[in-house]
């Protein structure tokens, strides 16, 4: 018997099981569990310290709601994946690094700070899972003293005598965490390398990322006892996702340390650019590392999920194996952030009322997270007779799951076919739907 359940705009419905059968479907959707993509890493989001910073002022009660809303295998969202940031982001509370101004040797590396909130989260969310939450780690900037610009805010570029120190700066990182009980899995060049943001950031060419891999960062991770570690280039945007996987991935050297390729959805929709990274590297890994609603809370606003389901049905169809959303939580104003740049999460906490808001990106997300386990391949999909957003997974019990939204006004009469199964549904305007064969 298949399941069906729907998030809508017009009924009000998020993650709820409908009967929606119907005997006149017009449109013909087909998976064809032969035709066989990537495997799925999973999904999750990140552990910022303005999210943890967030959830201590909530009662226990509401921070223990939003960590099981999240990571419960069974009644939240089922993540396995998080990101936290190395040194400060633009979510923590001010500019902070782990080490005192000059000390190359890393003598002085403390990352007792992260003990305060962010760690703590971390564990508690382990905790709830029951398993290992496998962690990207992402620097914003270096310490301000490594920089050419002398501080941390306002991009700025590593200075090439300091290169060696932050190399092994990322050794220390993991070792930290590692010592902590955390995994960090993947780590990232640099969070979003083409920006001048006024915030934390650090600015690289495709050619300095590409050198810093390949005769630092990426021997001096191979040395460490974390060889394991995967490196993700780019953690930026796909417009020119193309460009600068390339730059880096062609080169013989950098190559062997790159696990794969990170990407954000700010800009644009070419979801088209990381099949094309796909095609010219098929051995390496794409992986979606950030994305959020800027411009502040949306409380409310159903456009929002439909942003998240249409952008991770569009990477995903283009080899995209694991999606990372940005802070787990915010605030009522869309922070704390250290230079205003208030922006949306799927679960809001409101520290003056003491209540949580969930969005509807939260159900969006859960459209996928919630039955597409890790392990799960992305199988073949086509659609007759409808304007219908569409991806199919099949998981590694043989269940097949697809994924499917509509953001026409149309209700679509749609028949799924897999072999010899059949189950007639109706799609309704503005909806995202899981069917469950």
């Amino acid at each position: 018997m298949a399941k069906h359940f729907e998030t809508s705009l017009y009924e009000g419905k998020r993650l709820e099981r409908v009967n929606r059968d119907t005997r006149s479907a017009k449109t013909k959707l087909s998976i064809n569990n032969e035709k066989r993509f990537q495997s799925m890493i999973g999904f999750g989001g990140a552990f910022t310290e303005a999210a943890a910073y967030t959830l201590s002022r909530m009662p226990e009660s509401l921070r223990k709601e939003a960590l099981e809303a999240y990571f419960d295998p069974k009644e939240g969202l089922n993540y396995n994946l998080g990101r936290v940031h190395i040194n400060s982001c633009d979510f923590a509370l001010e500019n902070y690094t782990y080490v005192e101004e000059g000390d190359t040797s890393l003598e002085t590396f403390d990352i007792s700070r992260e003990r305060q909130w962010v760690i703590p989260m971390i564990k508690d969310a382990q905790a709830i899972r029951g398993d290992t939450i496998n962690l990207l780690a992402s620097p914003w900037s270096p310490p301000a003293w490594m920089k050419s610009s002398g501080t941390m805010n306002n991009g700025g570029k590593l200075l090439p005598e300091f290169s060696q120190t932050w190399a092994d700066y990322y050794v220390k990182f993991i070792d930290e965490y590692t010592k902590e009980g955390l995994d960090i899995f993947t780590i990232s060049v640099q969070n979003e390398p083409a920006a001048v943001q006024t915030w934390d950031s650090c600015v690289y060419t495709s050619e300095e990322e590409r050198d810093f891999v390949k005769d630092y960062l990426g021997p001096t991770l191979k040395e460490s006892k974390h060889r394991d570690v995967g490196i993700v280039i780019w953690d930026h945007n796909r417009d020119i996702l193309v460009e600068r996987a390339t730059t880096v991935l062609e080169d013989d050297k950098a190559n062997p340390f790159v696990w794969g390729t990170g990407v954000h959805w700010y800009v644009s929709e070419a979801f088209e650019n990381l099949s094309e990274v796909h095609r010219r590297f098929p051995d390496k890994h794409l992986l979606f590392t950030e994305g959020c609603i800027e411009g502040g809370v949306r409380l409310g606003s159903f456009e929002t999920g439909e942003r998240y389901a249409r952008n991770m049905i569009g990477d995903i169809s283009n080899y995209c194996e694991g999606y990372i959303d940005w802070n787990l939580v915010l605030d009522e104003n869309g922070g704390p952030n250290h230079v205003g740049n208030y922006c949306d999460a799927p679960i809001i906490a409101d520290t003056k009322a003491k209540k949580l808001h969930y969005n509807s990106s939260y159900y969006a997300i859960g459209h996928f997270s919630k039955y597409v386990k890790p392990g799960a391949i992305r199988v073949g999909t086509t659609v007759e007779g409808a304007d219908l957003h569409h991806v199919a997974f099949e998981n590694l019990d043989g269940e097949i799951v697809v994924i499917v939204q509509n953001e026409t006004e149309q209700a679509e009469h749609v028949s799924f076919c897999h072999k010899n199964i059949s189950y007639d549904a109706i799609i309704k305007p503005r909806s995202i739907s899981t069917i469950i064969l």
